[in-house]
């Protein structure tokens, strides 16, 4: 089986070319949008704790306040504010980790504000808002990347900017700004979500419709029987983000419903190897999406909405997915990583499963606020001795290797290979055999009868404290 793996990996390199790092840094910082209800529940405080957090990674191109069900008559920029300044009170000890971190000022230039009004009241002729003009200035700048709105309360402000671009400008040039937009809204917080998805059906747009409880969302602050749920705990939130940590740790609320209920809105965008933002059905930290149309019966209709109606949807959204997946353990003794018994299925868990790596990644930059770089953790850096993507016949074997890997503070590295086999075509569930945890890993492609494609997921994982996780997805087709 070594020789085969070796002859493989000597074919492919020659086939499909040299040799690449599978994740190189990306040119272009993926552009966020903010619409936060902020002061509704301590949650968008959280959220926005863990953001500033990332602001080196992603173009933060606003932060504007808004109104939803749960705070009608109010928007509160002014608490923005001062979660940006106690940021700024740690941004210079930031960029001795990573460099990009902007400062508190240029943030605070991007703070602005949506209309205090409830939903589509909020939405019609004489309704612009400086947030709605905001956003039309952004979609209106020559910048081509995508722009990512985030919406942790209601939409209403999205709603008035799509309805003014509709009567001010042709079908056409709205149809090419629609098309840069990407959003997703924690469930429906205003009777804006379903009249934009009705009234913009091109507008990608991911959300879990209905009652609350059906959300994707929640798999952020689940607690789960049978699972260690330590890192979603009250003594892990005040140990490892709220005491100790500097100003910016100690602007992090006690929680009083669930914690961060909004931040997977953008966990999917973080550049991380993993996450894929514009293929929400590969999955990733901010969960997993498909894009079909609802049945009515299956949005919740009994469930917890604020009073928020619930129409039938009215085209193809994305909206929940169920992974089936069973935790890993570490093994007292031989293979140190053991796959569980039991196993967990449901849309919640396309984001549960990641979250000891991305609360462990938050505690640890949490830890950047004060540490100087050799007292801290900084993640490691997986690197594919083949490209992401290739292409085997049925039944033949191929090398999945990481051996190029390494670590920025010379820690010892653990290394995990996952079949996803929810993110690719493959009908039949498949199973990496063997131990996985190896940094090359020989795998044989199963008989398929039509082309299929099977997502794999190198998670390297430094031993630092915390311990880190980054990632390699590797996308194999296998044709007949």
């Amino acid at each position: 089986m070594k020789q085969n793996a070796t002859l493989f990996y000597l074919i492919s390199g020659l086939l499909l070319g040299a040799a690449l790092p599978a994740a190189a840094a990306p040119t272009d910082k993926p552009r966020v949008l903010i619409l936060t209800d902020i002061e509704a529940d301590p949650d968008d405080t959280q959220s926005l704790v863990r953001l500033l957090l990332y602001s080196n990674q992603l173009d933060i191109e606003a932060l504007i306040a808004t109104t939803s069900v749960h705070q009608k008559t109010r928007v509160a920029p002014e608490s923005i504010r001062k979660v940006i300044q106690a940021y700024g009170k740690v941004q210079p000890n930031l960029l001795k980790h990573e460099v990009g971190f902007p400062t508190a000022e240029t943030l605070l230039g991007r703070v602005t504000q949506g209309l205090a009004q409830y939903g589509m009241n909020g939405v019609g002729e004489g309704k612009d808002s400086p947030g709605s003009e905001r956003l039309i200035e952004i979609l209106d700048r020559p910048d081509e990347r995508p722009l990512w709105i985030a919406v942790w309360g209601g939409p209403n402000t999205l709603a008035q900017a799509l309805a003014k671009l509709r009567k001010t400008r042709s079908a056409q040039d709205v149809a090419r700004l629609v098309g840069k937009l990407r959003v997703y809204t924690i469930s429906d917080q205003d009777d804006s979500g379903p009249w934009i998805r009705a009234e913009f059906p091109s507008l990608f747009y991911i959300v879990s419709p209905g009652g609350y409880g059906n959300g994707t969302w929640l798999g952020i602050s689940n607690v789960i029987d049978g699972i260690d749920n330590t890192t979603a705990s009250n003594a892990w939130i005040a140990r490892n983000i709220q005491q100790g940590h500097g100003p910016l740790g100690a602007a992090y609320p006690d929680v009083s419903y669930g914690f961060e209920g909004d931040t997977p809105s953008f966990l999917g965008v973080i550049p991380n190897g993993l996450n894929a933002p514009d293929h929400p059905n590969w999955g990733g930290w901010g969960g997993r999406y498909e894009l079909y149309v609802p049945k009515h019966e299956d949005l919740d209709l009994k469930g917890f909405t604020g009073g928020v109606p619930i129409p039938p949807e009215t085209r193809p959204i994305w909206t929940n997915a169920n992974d089936t997946f069973s935790p890993r353990l570490r093994g007292e003794y031989k293979l140190a990583s053991v796959v569980q018994d039991r196993k967990f299925t449901g849309s919640k868990e396309t984001i549960w499963r990641w979250r000891d790596d991305f609360q462990n990644d938050f505690a640890a930059r949490m830890d950047w606020c004060l540490k100087s770089y050799a007292e801290a953790n900084h993640p490691p850096v997986p690197v594919l001795g083949h490209p992401n993507e290739f292409t085997v016949k049925s039944g033949q074997g191929f090398l999945l290797d990481a051996n190029g890997s390494s670590d920025p503070d010379g820690d010892s590295l653990s290394y995990l290979w996952m079949a996803y086999p929810e993110a690719g075509t493959i009908s039949v569930p498949f199973a990496i055999s063997g131990p996985e945890n190896l940094y090359q890993k020989y795998v044989t492609a199963p008989i398929v009868t039509r082309p299929e494609t099977i997502h794999f997921i190198l998670r390297l994982t430094d031993k630092g404290t915390p311990a880190l996780s980054r990632y390699q997805r590797v996308i194999v087709t296998v044709v007949p």
